[in-house]
């Protein structure tokens, strides 16, 4: 149990790095289609789903990101693991 817990928090070094460099990357299209998806709410007066949608996948894996890395829990993050179900849903 002890060697797999510290294999496992020598791993998260690694793993935090190479997951963070794609979140970060992830983060740009995010801002711009938040922003974007601002912009059309201001104009049309309603939110388009598949542009939020998009937005909470990255919000999803970040958090999924932060769980690891604060040793809650041992679920390696994206994409060392599966896309994660959203957390929350596009409610109008």
């Amino acid at each position: 149990m002890v060697k797999s817990e510290r294999k496992e928090a020598l791993l998260k070094i690694i793993i935090a790095i190479i997951s963070g460099i794609i979140l970060k990357l992830w983060s740009i299209p995010v801002l711009v289609i938040g922003v974007l998806n601002w912009l059309v709410t201001l104009i049309t007066g309603k939110r388009r789903k598949v542009l939020a949608s998009f937005c909470e996948y990255w919000n999803t894996e970040f958090y999924k990101y932060l769980v690891y890395l604060t040793s809650v829990t041992n679920e390696r993050p994206f994409p060392f693991h599966a896309l994660a179900p959203r957390i929350s849903k596009f409610t109008k």
